[in-house]
């Protein structure tokens, strides 16, 4: 099983933001998922994105995969960069 972390769309049509889910690759992009880490949401000023970085930091470890606009985000939040809390993910990549 491949696992990700991806985004979910939510919200009303051309109004999304997106939750951060951990989910099986094979899953629908809205459908099923392991658990929910943080949300996205791009149409605000400023951007708003939270993520419960522990949680992320977890899914890493255990092998899961961030999709490059969730990498993207974490690189923003300094999940994933030049610290050593991803040290071991980085390391497999």
């Amino acid at each position: 099983m491949a696992v990700k972390i991806r985004l979910k769309r939510m919200g009303a049509k051309k109004k999304p933001f997106y939750r951060v889910v951990v989910a099986d690759s094979r899953m629908p992009r809205d459908g099923r998922f392991i658990e929910e880490i943080g949300y996205y949401n791009p149409l605000t000023d400023p951007i708003q994105v939270k993520i419960d970085e522990e949680k992320a930091i977890d899914w890493l470890k255990k092998g899961a995969h961030p999709t490059d606009t969730v990498k993207y985000l974490f690189k923003q939040l300094g999940i994933l960069g030049d610290n050593k809390k991803t040290e071991e993910y980085q390391s497999e990549s």
